[in-house]
């Protein structure tokens, strides 16, 4: 099946998606405020299903997710907007086991990418060796960060893909 078949089957799911969505939440009826004061930053991986793992509903929370559900400038970006203009109080950073960017360096993924024609530049990749210890960082950069530290509390967790169980890092309480 050729990249353009495919493009179309999945344009297709996706509609059928929205339609059946709709369907059945057709009141809408969520605030754009997160009802739990919420802000979840994690990894875009595709096991990994933040609502379900943290008992969430739509409108609890905001979620970003990307690359190793690390910080970037974006997610402050984002973090600010919420915390100042959208009351969350709180910040939970996941990151999980078996993440792509573990046990790998920024300086590989760049040259993975700049072989297959992409110009990365200064790209911000976030590699990590240590579970704990990226999770630990990122808490620290929010928990220290004058927009964000004096207005949410901070914590932080991993996400263990094989028995789907979540354990904290660090102080819960940071």
């Amino acid at each position: 099946m050729s990249a353009t078949n495919r493009g179309v089957e999945q344009h297709e799911q996706i509609m059928r998606a929205s339609r059946a969505y709709a369907d059945t939440n057709a009141d809408g009826g969520a605030s754009k405020l997160p009802q739990r004061e919420l802000f979840v930053l994690t990894c875009m991986d595709a096991r990994v299903d933040p609502l379900r793992i943290l008992g969430l509903d739509l409108g609890d929370a905001h979620v970003v997710r990307n690359a190793g559900g690390r910080v970037t400038s974006d997610v402050m970006r984002s973090l600010v907007l919420s915390s100042a203009l959208l009351g969350t109080r709180h910040v939970a950073v996941i990151h999980h086991t078996d993440c792509g960017l573990q046990a790998s360096s920024d300086a590989q993924i760049h040259e993975q990418l700049r072989e297959r024609g992409v110009d990365v530049r200064d790209m911000m990749i976030g590699t990590f060796d240590d579970v704990d210890a990226s999770v630990h960082d990122d808490v620290a950069r929010l928990a220290g960060d004058p927009l964000i530290g004096a207005s949410a509390t901070v914590s932080g967790y991993v996400y263990d893909v094989d028995t789907c169980e979540l354990r904290a890092v660090g102080d819960p309480t940071a």
